[in-house]
């Protein structure tokens, strides 16, 4: 097929017609008895993913197309029924497969140590094995719709195209050990930026694993201002110029420089979206950049009620805690901790919502005792307090004076990234 490229030439964003018209063009000429999709889940919401699903699933049961919906959860729980009906409309919740990170999966090959080594410049040197769910290499589907977001990311530099697969649909070596490498390699040198050893070790993947399969991507760049998506951009095709072209515009619209280091940041999460550290920590990532020295990062968390997204994941954050890097790499080397080796995703995270002691992070939640937020390494404070002084509903986005007081807001920190433009400029 022919790529559909579209950007929208205002700052309203596209149509939902002209959205429309641009997926259906993506059909044309094919000939289809059975299609997966697999969108990102309800942490995604302002992607745009739900309503370009539900385009795509009456378009092709109209045409009598047996259509299948894998969401792409990598580590997250499952999707209720209230968040799909939200984020995908009339779409029948029965049509929701579940993604078993630990068992779904497949094992396509190995990236070589060798070229591991040769991308993170000797940092990491372990082949990692590529994995998919099953369903991905099932030769029955005449074609896989893969739609989501292009945004700057933790781990990877800027999320979606083949990330949807090898961590949203992958298993757990590739998604533990892409996580490591990312952490190892330095979140700060790649966040925003494309071609980084993360996002090379996928392009290897779907070079050497994934080339024969009918995967169609459908990327978007969005900004959701006072909570309402709008979609700069809509990039839909089969290799990677499409991600190409959306990280360009995605750097434009998801990155925001302030022009010293914040003293004191407040950030908001959105009950329905975070409902743990694991996802809210995307507060600590996105801001790290941009907060001063000695400065505060306070987290209203209203939704927040436990630490990792599963048991296993939450035992290990209760375990050993978001205590810097070094104290990390510390556990993660000794022998008696294999339960942190085996699951590196989990040690990369604990690295990634640290702050190293820069400045200080205070959740501020309802649902967690403050015993347990201080025990895994950050402050914590009353939410109903901290609310009243830092309304969420009432501070604009952008600086602020409270009590006489400056302080940056950020309404949701999943849509961008924020840099100190002189640290950068460093």
């Amino acid at each position: 097929m022919k790529d559909i490229f579209l950007v929208s030439e205002t700052d309203t964003g596209l149509t939902r017609e002209e959205i429309t018209k641009a997926l259906l063009s993506s059909l044309e000429g094919r000939s289809l008895k059975k299609v997966l999709i697999l969108p990102p889940d309800f942490t995604r919401f302002h992607s745009g993913a739900g309503f370009i699903t539900n385009v795509y699933y009456h378009a092709l049961t109209e045409r009598g197309v047996q259509v299948d919906i894998l969401p792409a959860l990598g580590t997250h729980v499952p999707m209720t029924e209230p968040q799909w009906n939200s984020m995908f409309g009339d779409v029948p919740y029965e049509r929701m497969l579940v993604h078993r990170w630990r068992t779904d999966v497949v094992k396509l090959g190995e990236i070589p140590a060798s070229y591991l080594s040769e991308i993170t410049e000797g940092l990491w040197d372990e082949p990692v094995a590529a994995e998919v769910n099953r369903l991905v290499m099932d030769e029955s589907y005449d074609l896989i719709i893969s739609p989501g977001q292009v945004v700057p990311h933790e781990v990877i530099g800027m999320a979606n195209h083949s990330k949807n697969l090898f961590v949203g649909v992958g298993g757990s070596e590739m998604i533990n050990k892409s996580h490591m490498v990312g952490a190892v390699y330095g979140m700060e040198r790649m966040m925003g930026k494309d071609h980084t050893p993360v996002r090379k070790m996928f392009d290897y993947g779907m070079e050497h694993f994934l080339k024969g399969r009918p995967i169609m991507f459908v990327l978007t760049v969005t900004t959701a201002p006072e909570g309402k998506t709008r979609m700069h951009g809509l990039f839909i095709g089969e290799g990677r110029e499409c991600l190409t072209n959306a990280v360009k515009l995605a750097q434009q619209k998801n990155i925001d420089f302030v022009e010293s280091g914040l003293k004191k940041c407040v950030v908001y999460l959105d009950p329905d979206e975070f409902q743990s550290t694991w996802l809210g920590n995307k507060a600590v990532y996105r801001t790290r950049m941009a907060m001063a020295d000695g400065g505060e990062l306070i987290i209203l968390a209203p939704g927040v009620e436990r630490f990792g997204e599963d048991d296993k994941v939450d035992e290990l954050i209760r375990k050993y805690g978001y205590k810097g890097r070094l104290h990390t790499l510390e556990q993660f080397r000794k022998p008696e901790n294999a339960d942190l080796r085996e699951n590196m995703g989990a040690a990369a995270h604990l690295i990634h919502g640290s702050s190293d002691g820069r400045f200080t992070i205070t959740y501020a939640v309802k649902n967690i005792t403050k015993e347990e937020i201080t025990a895994v390494g950050f402050n914590a404070a009353d939410y109903d307090e901290t609310a009243k002084k830092y309304n969420p509903h009432k501070l604009q986005y952008g600086f602020n004076e409270v009590d006489g007081e400056e302080i940056y807001f950020i309404p949701n920190p999943a849509l961008g990234l924020w840099i100190n433009r002189e640290k950068f400029e460093e």
